[in-house]
């Protein structure tokens, strides 16, 4: 076997500037949001994750920000591990400028992505809900309440929003209380929006499999090791790593948290400005 065509990272020393730093702020964000949960019960993903554009808790500067948060040590080792895999390899061949420009648009990619599946995944919903707010009476109220659709979006966040609603709400109805549509009309607004800021997107896991496709494509034919016990060439294991992500995402499994369309989305995207760059290197911005 060729050693030349095979690829093993170097120590974290000799990194280019723009890959070690995107560890260190990674790692930077990871402690804060840490240290701020078991000190000050500040959940900083509220801030700085992605939220839905129509959620309440959304801000514009979370597109950057989301791609620097991670919900676990285990989450964060391994998207670094590929940052500090790939991200060298590439940081050299582009420089950092565009090495940068790659990374960013990879996570706006990722975004994107999970934005049109969160679009299609709580549309139905909300659109129930404005329906019933339009139309407000008990008997809409009821309907919408016992939907499959509405029991389905009960969470461990919403959960808690509809049980004291339907305790005021019964109550108020017993005693034939005017309050009853007025309790109601302000529980679909608060539901709506605790349902919506549930949809929090973290991690830099877009742009790693950007990286990982730009990586594919430029080195379709080398032999990555990652210190497991068999190596396997780039363009193979970015196929495979595509292909298991497109059938987890549509596999849809309701105990998943990985936002998969957004790895893919990543991906897609990272190939695009390969392709482009491959076509016009030297006026792509």
């Amino acid at each position: 076997m060729n050693f030349n065509n095979q690829y093993r990272p170097g120590a974290f020393g000799g990194l280019p500037v723009v890959t070690k730093n995107i560890i260190i702020i990674n790692a930077v964000f990871f402690l804060l949001t840490v240290a701020l949960q078991s000190t000050q019960h500040i959940d900083l993903a509220k801030y700085l994750g992605l939220h839905y554009p129509t959620a309440p808790d959304f801000k514009p500067h979370q597109f950057v920000t989301y791609i620097f948060m991670h919900g676990s040590f285990s989450h964060i080792l391994f998207n670094m591990l590929a940052v500090y895999i790939f991200g060298q390899v590439l940081e050299q061949i582009w420089g950092p400028k565009r090495y940068l420009i790659f990374y960013i648009l990879t996570g706006f990619g990722a975004a994107l992505a999970q934005y049109i599946v969160i679009y299609f995944s709580v549309g139905p919903l909300i659109d129930s809900i404005q329906a019933t707010q339009n139309n407000l009476n008990g008997g809409t109220i009821n309907a919408l309440l016992n939907s499959l659709e509405f029991q389905n979006s009960l969470s461990s966040q919403t959960f808690s929003i509809y049980e004291t609603f339907v305790d005021q709400y019964n109550k108020a109805i017993q005693e034939n209380s005017p309050r009853a549509l007025s309790l109601a009309s302000q529980f679909l607004l608060d539901y709506k929006n605790e349902y919506l800021n549930q949809n929090v997107v973290v991690g830099a896991s877009g742009s790693l499999f950007g990286l990982l496709g730009a990586f594919g494509m430029i080195f379709p034919n080398r032999m990555l090791y990652l210190y497991f016990l068999f190596p396997v060439k780039a363009k193979w294991l970015v196929i495979g790593y595509g292909a298991i992500e497109l059938f987890s995402g549509l596999r849809s499994n309701p105990g998943d948290n990985v936002a998969h369309f957004a790895h893919l989305g990543g991906l897609f995207v990272g190939i695009i400005i390969v392709l482009i760059w491959r076509k016009d290197k030297q006026h792509f911005y």
